[in-house]
């Protein structure tokens, strides 16, 4: 059960930069500029996410997203492993604070640390009461300024998070 949780942890956290677009989707899931598609290797499983030009997230299983007037997604649903999962998010100074999830009766927040740099230091994640962190390092980046590679810590596991970005010309 805990390597299920770890792996929705994951995926919600490549799920949190400023783009010049309508909607923030881009910045919802880490990555700035003209991004159509990304997609990041999270413990051996790819997930892809393509974004329209205007900035819009066109990813499978994500339903009923409420924006507010800015293009900033407030809500959503997720299809996760076959799982419903309600999906709430913070914003503070144009970037996700915090994400919320309900799953399987248990809520999950992750609070994003940032430095000077706008890098995510750590995420510090709460399922259910049960408090951890996820520290980053190492980042590598694009011609873009967004990371390729990072490595983090969750659960006592060292991993390296890839990902590989296209863009609009």
């Amino acid at each position: 059960m805990k390597k299920f949780f770890m792996m929705i942890a994951m995926l919600a956290v490549t799920v949190g930069m400023q783009a010049q677009t309508k909607f923030h989707d881009a910045e919802a899931n880490d990555v700035k500029g003209a991004v159509k598609k990304m997609t990041i290797n999270v413990m051996g499983r790819d997930q892809v996410f393509t974004f329209s030009e205007d900035g819009k997230a066109q990813i499978e299983g994500l339903t009923d997203v409420v924006y507010d007037a800015d293009g900033y997604i407030q809500s959503a649903k997720m299809n996760i492993q076959g799982q419903q999962v309600g999906v709430t998010y913070t914003w503070e100074n144009g970037r996700i604070k915090s994400q919320s999830m309900d799953m399987m009766g248990q809520k999950m927040t992750i609070t994003h640390n940032y430095n000077d740099k706008g890098e995510v230091t750590s995420d510090a994640i709460n399922m259910g009461g049960q408090e951890m962190s996820s520290p980053y390092s190492d980042y590598k980046y694009d011609d873009h300024g967004n990371w390729i590679s990072r490595k983090g810590q969750m659960m006592g596991q060292e991993m390296e998070q890839k990902r590989s970005i296209e863009y609009y010309k």
